[in-house]
């Protein structure tokens, strides 16, 4: 076994990635604090071809140093685009038909290992704040809620690793 090189990956072009067919799955981040969370989600939505990923509230929004450090340029291939209201998102993607689900830990959730994609129907999921999660307006409005299973004693992922874990899992039920 060799590792590849990067210029054996066949890695696309910011023109080409913005040319191809999208993942039609959208990331909306309620009020994320942390800029290497937000370059973390780029580079995960990048990685998986998302469609695009709306900054919300007190999210903070490219261009920044520290998003590019995590993103690796990964901000200028995603489409993105900022609101200041995460419910307006919600509202708009739900009269597009997406179905749009927060990623929380609340009564009657559907862990990720029973949440089926409903076959031609767009994805819209949203992560929450590093400390207090997605805000219950958010919830009240949602289509429904995903969690993550756990074990341990914290029930917590960073968000930057529950995004990662969600969007692998439902981009793989629509790829694969």
């Amino acid at each position: 076994m060799r590792k590849l090189r990067n210029k054996e990956l066949n890695r696309l072009s910011v023109e080409e990635y913005k040319a191809s067919d999208k993942t039609p799955i959208i990331v909306i981040l309620d009020n994320v604090r942390s800029l290497n969370n937000v370059g973390s989600v780029f580079r995960t939505s990048d990685a998986l071809r998302l469609k695009k990923i709306y900054l919300c509230g007190i999210t903070p929004t490219p261009p920044h140093n520290d998003i590019h450090k995590t993103a690796l340029g990964a901000e200028d291939s995603v489409d993105w685009e900022y609101s200041e209201s995460t419910e307006e998102v919600i509202e708009k993607l739900q009269e597009k038909g997406y179905e749009v689900n927060c990623v929380e830990q609340v009564e009657n959730s559907t862990f990720l290992t029973d949440y089926k994609v409903k076959p031609q129907v767009p994805v819209a999921l949203v992560f929450g704040n590093e400390v207090k999660g997605v805000r219950q307006e958010a919830i009240n409005i949602s289509d429904g809620c995903i969690e993550i299973p756990q074990h341990g004693t914290k029930h917590s992922f960073n968000i930057s690793v529950s995004a990662g874990i969600v969007l692998w899992e439902i981009s793989k039920q629509m790829l694969y």
